[in-house]
């Protein structure tokens, strides 16, 4: 019998965390041995998330720091925790999927303007690989830190890939994106509280989001040039789920064709005859895109839908964590959404 992937999850009790464990408790090859978190240590995973008592992790340990042996290891943590944690997993031989923010641009000076702290290891930034698999498959499959995407960027990004590669993109791009409150984390804040969200929708962060530079540092590895990425985001009063809708101004072209050829052999992109609905999504790795051509004012609009947690997050950790070993690319990962 072949011998499981044993891995270890950092950070288990925050959305990503809760949804890659769900994933993985179903994944055929993969053992994960333990989970890491002060908060919990000392319980078992069942004890603490008790939606995991009927699966095989039920009986799981939560310990303050990973003892048993593992071969990779999953980093669901803030962006300055993954920061540190990520050196000493790297000295000591182990490969690293971190879902944070910290390791995904490639300019240290960002991390102060958009995140708010320095980066103390702009060495491994140089060594990191994005992990957008449609994107960058084969340099995934030989990373040893992998840096998950961001949600809004990957929903954006494969609404993008195929002009970018075309180079079909202007100068600028407007970026408008809808977003569930999942995407803010687990921890309480006030606007997020339900009786000040139900019934309620704002935009944020419109003036200096973080993951505009991961967005504009990643178009302009794939199409050589600068490109502007005007991103305006909204959260609504949803669990969870990402619609993006990209407006690129350029001259006719047959939009349909392109992205049907680009995503033709991509297991989870599907390009659709019909503005997608993000229930179609949830609980998936799934991407929808709906491209279409305004002739009127001259304007390709790329319509894109994910899960935040499934394509945005965990699902895509998965995806990328078969990739690196060796896996079939597919395994483990839900491809039917629960309905209704």
């Amino acid at each position: 019998m072949e011998q499981a992937l044993r891995v270890t999850v950092f950070g288990p009790s925050g959305y990503t965390g809760l949804e890659l464990l769900r994933v993985l408790s179903q994944h055929r090859k993969v053992e994960v041995v333990q989970a890491v978190s002060g908060s919990f240590a000392g319980k078992r995973l069942g004890e603490a998330i008790p939606h995991l008592m009927g699966t095989p992790l039920s009986e799981v340990p939560i310990l303050g720091e990973p003892e048993e042996d593992f071969d990779l290891a999953f980093l669901c943590l803030p962006h300055e925790a993954s920061l540190e944690e990520v050196p000493k997993l790297l000295s000591a031989g182990k490969r690293v999927i971190d879902l944070s923010g910290a390791y995904r641009l490639k300019d240290p000076s960002d991390y102060e303007a958009y995140y708010g702290f320095s980066h103390t290891y702009p060495e491994l930034l140089k060594e990191a690989v994005y992990g957008l698999p449609e994107l960058f498959r084969e340099k995934v499959k030989g990373a040893k830190l992998l840096a998950n995407p961001g949600c809004y960027p990957t929903a954006t990004l494969l609404g993008l890939f195929p002009l970018a590669e075309e180079g079909l993109l202007p100068d600028k791009v407007t970026v408008h994106a809808l977003s569930g409150v999942s995407g803010a984390g687990r921890t309480p804040k006030q606007h997020f509280h339900f009786p000040e969200m139900e019934s309620n929708f704002f935009a944020y962060s419109v003036e200096n989001h973080r993951h505009v530079p991961e967005m504009e540092g990643i178009l302009k590895e794939v199409s050589g040039r600068e490109v502007r990425i005007r991103f305006t985001p909204t959260v609504v009063p949803a669990p969870r789920g990402i619609l993006v809708t990209l407006y690129v101004e350029t001259d006719p072209f047959d939009i349909r064709e392109l992205f049907v050829e680009t995503y033709r052999e991509e297991p989870f992109i599907k390009v659709v005859d019909s503005p997608p609905m993000v229930r179609w999504v949830l609980g998936t790795n799934f991407c929808l895109i709906y491209p279409f051509y305004d002739r009127r004012t001259k304007t390709a609009v790329v319509i894109s839908v994910i899960d935040n947690l499934g394509k945005g997050a965990s699902h895509q950790a998965i995806q990328n964590m078969n990739l690196m070993v060796g896996f079939e690319e597919t395994e483990g990962i839900p491809v039917a959404p629960p309905f209704p």
